[in-house]
């Protein structure tokens, strides 16, 4: 994990600092338009080891900050619980797996709702329907923010991540969601304060978001966010 870290800085852009990747990574849909896999886009070359994105969602330059932030008097502060992922969860138990939840998380990436949704596959999981367990963990390990985590005998199921930054294009609503950060990269609040370290979590770039800094789908709503990044 090595010294790779985000600082949002007081009512300024998210800072990143240890030579992050940053790309996009693009929700494909399947043909009746439902979340299916993670595709690859574009890559940033953000010019230095150490850069600054946009969160209040003004940037003329996205994904990277331009000053916009201070020009539209943008000042929001941050709101989201520092109480630690599981212990905040709900648990939804299934006899193979069980399916974890923090609801004020959902980025409205939609892989939850494949067939009979990720709770379902896991509470209906069983030595009979191996198939259930495997969809569960699935559509679990492909939430970008880490909403939703597969269990399996008191052990979280995590996706291997390399650690950057990818901004999530959903292509099926034609919008740009949040910064999907993946590898267990260090996030510092304003304050100094370290979040919980998790292998994946999203981050707002819209500035509407009423957790912030996580996203809570509000970029669904932004005008700034409406259309993909080139």
């Amino acid at each position: 994990m090595g010294n790779q870290k985000i600082t949002v800085t007081p009512a300024g852009p998210y800072l990143v600092s240890g030579d992050v990747p940053l790309n996009q990574a693009v929700i494909e849909p399947d043909e009746n338009g439902d979340s299916e896999k993670w595709g690859e886009g574009k890559v940033y070359d953000a010019g230095s080891s150490t850069y600054a994105l946009c969160r209040c969602g003004h940037s003329k330059h996205k994904p990277f900050c331009d000053g916009s932030h201070a020009r539209a008097g943008w000042d929001r502060p941050e709101t989201a619980s520092r109480e630690p992922y599981r212990e905040a969860a709900r648990v939804y138990k299934g006899e193979a797996v069980s399916m974890l939840d923090r609801e004020e998380l959902c980025v409205g990436a939609r892989f939850c709702d494949r067939g009979l949704n990720a709770w379902n596959y896991a509470m209906k999981s069983d030595a009979d329907h191996p198939e259930y367990a495997e969809a569960a963990v699935y559509e679990a390990c492909n939430c970008p923010s880490g909403r939703l985590t597969a269990e399996k005998d008191g052990e979280l199921i995590e996706p291997e991540l390399a650690p950057e930054i990818s901004l999530v294009e959903d292509t099926a609503k034609g919008v740009r969601g949040p910064l999907a950060v993946k590898g267990g990269i260090t996030l510092v609040s304003a304050d100094g304060t370290e979040y919980e370290r998790r292998n994946r979590y999203t981050l707002c770039r819209c500035g509407k978001s009423r957790n912030l800094p996580f996203c809570d789908a509000s970029h669904f709503e932004s005008e700034e966010m409406q259309g993909l990044d080139e």
